[in-house]
């Protein structure tokens, strides 16, 4: 990660930080996106928003559902629907991956990361996830505080 961000093109648009706590994450796959020539130039001005999308797969191909692009200023003539559905690019390895693991294992498609690659390209990291119940969360967080907890303990030698 760190060669990337030292990287000028590499630039976080969206993260969706509220996915790791309701989800417990099992595998992660990045996949491009496929955009309009104005919902690029908006996204270089980091107006997007991933929170409260999800993927899916439909008839063989991989969609993002439910994200936001803001409307680009400049491009009033041909505008882009704010919230469109997105085709995302994946391998046919990958794709049947992701399809197995929703349809047979109840899993859901959940974006984390939305970034400009090094190459300056548009990327998707979707994560595999199972959600998680209030009990998972609570652990989980106790789990956070502990090790809090651990590293002030081990600093102050108390």
């Amino acid at each position: 990660m760190a060669k990337q961000k030292d990287n000028p093109n590499y630039k976080v648009i969206a993260e969706n930080r509220r996915a790791r706590f309701d989800y417990a994450i099992e595998d992660d796959i990045e996949c491009g996106v496929i955009l309009q020539g104005s919902e690029v130039k908006s996204l270089r001005e980091n107006s997007g928003n991933i929170a409260e999308s999800y993927a899916t797969v439909d008839d063989g191909e991989l969609w993002l559902i439910n994200s936001y692009i803001a409307p680009y200023e400049q491009a009033k003539m041909f505008p882009h629907e704010e919230k469109r559905r997105r085709k995302l690019l994946v391998s046919r390895k990958e794709l049947a991956k992701l399809w197995q693991a929703t349809s047979r294992k109840g899993m859901t498609l959940v974006p984390l990361v939305l970034y400009f690659n090094h190459k300056g390209l548009a990327k998707l990291k979707i994560g595999i996830a199972k959600g998680k119940t209030n009990t998972d969360k609570r652990a989980t967080e106790a789990k956070r505080d502990w090790g809090r907890q651990k590293q002030r303990l081990l600093r102050h030698g108390e």
